[in-house]
């Protein structure tokens, strides 16, 4: 069991950041009091519908902050730990709302991804398990904190793998129900998007994102804080996952992930030398696809028969350019696929939002600098800046989660602290599948509307209905 436990690396960096200024409007109501960290303030429960382990968007939940920031002056610094563990890295951060990233801390499973060639759910969640706890401790360690200087606890409840997400909001829950904290639910995707705000000070609603890891891709106008248009998404699998399933079979090194490994190769190679066709080149959508793209890249490996057993360092010199022709030529086409969604998104877009000057590109494949530098040449183009948080902040990270709890806090939207004895078997609110906005009309694939069991209500339409709601009930 020991040679499950994953390596920690901790880079600490400090950020300034324009404050956020809530262009939402809610309106305060009170009901019932309840002890907020040894203060009396009075809270509501906005959601009857709202699943109980999730975050609220309450008026009265303002209220508390705006209380707060009476009682200790408007530049009260809000300090948040957020907690990530979707998938396959157990991440913790503490970042107060200047901006500053106080600690930050990644617990990587990149053996557990070489030993069985991608994420297995059920490893991955004991790995999460065995490190957890190190992982949070080491955060507020480095930080100089204890729970007792949080304002808050942020958690990662979905989109992700069920068993993964689990881990995490088990421990948020522990520690905010142990220490008396508000605890706030974040939105994955929502949290790669939202990091770019921590580091870019131009960034304001409205602007765009593309979202690229290995689990989605994602196109989005993001108008407001936890108010998204979807323009496009993944319709079978993300690229992230065609680099991983590329470098795989190629023989490449996983242990840094397919990304980076395919990368690195690519240089090598000529990225016109196999013909790889282009996909969704019929469809005058944002959707992206690459499971014709892999069967592809597939067909063309079995065609120059490589052995994936024989290691890129073991290949004899003609073997190694095979494979770095293969690479290369795969980039160009997936990242081709991205830039041709991307520039019909960015028109889309403009005539929703004119006022866009920003597009984000963040998520994992966003480290790719092919990637980007493709994407920079669409989006000037257009007329636009493009905006990348550092390869740190675009893989999956604690300070994206702490980030956004800072900002939904700063509106109200979180739960009251959970119960210091809650039992273990308390049924948990997790998203595995969980839209971020609301689907664009010109946007609907068919293909995805026949896959919409079990998926969760967006993100956005939950906000939305929280204010009307709120709005409601003042009149």
């Amino acid at each position: 069991m020991a040679s499950l436990l994953p390596s920690l690396s901790s880079p600490i960096s400090r950020l300034s950041l324009l404050l956020y200024r809530p262009s939402l409007q809610l309106t305060i109501k009170a009901t019932n009091k309840l002890q907020f960290r040894n203060k009396s303030v009075k809270k509501t429960q906005l959601f009857k519908f709202f699943p109980a382990h999730c975050f609220s968007n309450s008026a009265s939940n303002l209220q508390m902050v705006q209380t707060q920031k009476q009682r200790m002056g408007e530049n009260e610094n809000l300090v948040v730990l957020g907690i990530e563990t979707s998938c396959d890295d157990t991440a913790a951060a503490v970042v107060n709302s200047n901006g500053e990233i106080l600690s930050q801390v990644i617990s990587s499973q990149a053996e557990l991804l070489a030993r069985y060639g991608g994420v297995a759910p059920k490893m991955a969640e004991e790995a999460h398990a065995l490190v957890i706890d190190q992982v949070v401790q080491e955060a507020l360690d480095k930080a100089n904190l204890t729970e007792k200087d949080l304002t808050a606890v942020a958690v990662t409840i979905g989109p992700g793998l069920s068993l993964c997400l689990r881990v995490g909001v088990q421990k948020a829950r522990k520690v905010a129900g142990s220490h008396n904290l508000p605890l706030v639910g974040v939105h994955h995707m929502e949290a790669h998007t939202l990091v770019a705000r921590l580091v870019e000070r131009e960034l304001q609603f409205p602007f765009m994102a593309l979202l690229v890891s290995g689990g989605h891709n994602l196109l989005i106008l993001a108008r407001d804080l936890g108010h998204y248009i979807q323009l496009g998404t993944t319709v079978d699998d993300a690229i992230g996952e065609a680099y991983d399933k590329t470098a795989k079979w190629l023989g490449l090194d996983l242990r840094r992930s397919g990304g980076p490994a395919v990368e690195e190769l690519a240089r090598e190679g000529d990225a016109k030398s196999v013909k790889f066709k282009v996909p969704m080149k019929q469809h005058k959508d944002c959707n992206f696809s690459y499971a014709g793209l892999k069967t592809q890249v597939r067909l063309a490996i079995e065609a120059k028969r490589i052995n994936a057993e024989i290691s890129l360092a073991s290949a004899s010199d003609e073997e190694r350019q095979a494979r770095a022709d293969i690479a290369a030529s795969f980039q160009r086409v997936a990242v081709l696929h991205l830039e041709e969604k991307c520039e019909r998104a960015i028109e889309w877009a403009l005539n929703i939002e004119p006022s866009i000057n920003h597009l984000v590109v963040s998520g994992g494949v966003a480290s790719n600098k092919y990637v980007r530098s493709r994407l920079d040449e669409v989006v000037k183009r257009k007329g636009l800046k493009l905006v990348c948080p550092p390869p740190s902040l675009c893989t999956d990270n604690g300070v994206m989660i702490a980030w956004t709890g800072i900002e939904h806090f700063r509106l109200g939207r979180f739960d009251p602290p959970p119960p210091a004895n809650e039992p273990e078997d308390v049924v948990l609110d997790l998203r595995p599948r969980w839209p971020l906005g609301e689907e664009y009309a010109e946007g609907k694939s068919e293909a995805r509307s026949m896959r919409t069991a079990r998926i969760h209500p967006s993100l956005t339409s939950l906000i939305k209905a929280s204010v009307k709601q709120e709005s409601q009930s003042a009149i």
